[in-house]
């Protein structure tokens, strides 16, 4: 059964196995992160096309080794092996990727698939690449540098402003333990709460994982949050892994719906 996505959840689902691909080829083969992004794919292909069908089939029909060879087969032949059947799957999820831009109608999409979360899922997907771009000025003229969390909750609220008209700063949350919070950003119309992190020296993945389970404990006394996105910018590549740390920590807790985006998507 087809589980449907928005079309730009679709679209980043599958741009973050494209994306995780050169550093994939800089690993030696037979490393455990490919079977990860192996069955990362495979499962972003089931949820957006359906595990019958040519897609999955395409992608699974992609080989990583020799399929002959004997005992004078050289280990460089292997490695050819397994960066061709790499550069194989990153064209079938490009194409993937170009048949859901081209074929799939925006006006069908259901009310649930156009709701605030994708909205908040597609902006921190490509915040990365909107302060990279922010970087190249005509004539090196000033502009924003996201080096702190500041810089981020600055850029973000603008990005926010283009989807939503209600955006609410730093609402006042519960206390949790004795001690009150900030929101960084409440979605009141949608019961949706954005928070952003930045990380940087002394803030790592064991730092961030912490944090954001205090914050889940505080936002579920919240009358408006029902759901959590939290964006973690790494823009310096300091968590080893971005995906694991995303699936532990998302999902439904304490009856709210939580996300956890770590950008930028690569491995």
């Amino acid at each position: 059964m087809v589980r449907r996505v928005s079309k730009e959840d679709a679209i980043a689902r599958l741009q973050r196995q494209v994306d995780a691909i050169p550093g994939l080829k800089r690993l030696p083969r037979g490393d455990p992160a490919f079977k990860k992004w192996h069955r990362d794919a495979q499962v972003a292909i089931t949820h957006t096309f359906g595990s019958n069908g040519r897609h999955l089939e395409d992608f699974d029909s992609i080989h990583y080794s020799l399929m002959a060879f004997s005992s004078a087969t050289p280990d460089s032949a292997f490695d050819e092996a397994y960066r061709e059947g790499l550069d194989r799957a990153r064209a079938v999820l490009a194409s993937l990727i170009d048949e859901i831009r081209e074929y799939w109608d925006d006006a069908e999409a259901t009310p649930a698939e156009k709701d605030a979360l994708s909205s908040l899922l597609r902006i921190c997907s490509r915040v990365h690449l909107i302060a990279r771009q922010l970087r190249a000025r005509h004539a090196g003229r000033p502009t924003l540098e996201v080096e702190d969390e500041y810089d981020l909750q600055d850029l973000v609220h603008a990005l926010l402003m283009l989807e939503f008209d209600d955006v609410r700063r730093e609402e006042w949350s519960p206390s949790y333990a004795g001690a009150g919070s900030r929101l960084d950003f409440l979605l009141k119309d949608h019961r949706a709460v954005l928070e952003v992190k930045k990380t940087r020296k002394g803030l790592d993945a064991k730092q961030i994982g912490e944090e954001l389970l205090i914050d889940i404990q505080r936002y579920r006394a919240h009358p408006d949050c029902k759901t959590l996105v939290c964006l973690v910018y790494d823009s310096e590549g300091r968590i080893a892994n971005p995906r694991g740390l995303e699936k532990d920590l998302s999902g439904e807790r304490n009856d709210i719906d939580v996300r956890v985006i770590i950008a930028p998507s690569g491995t």
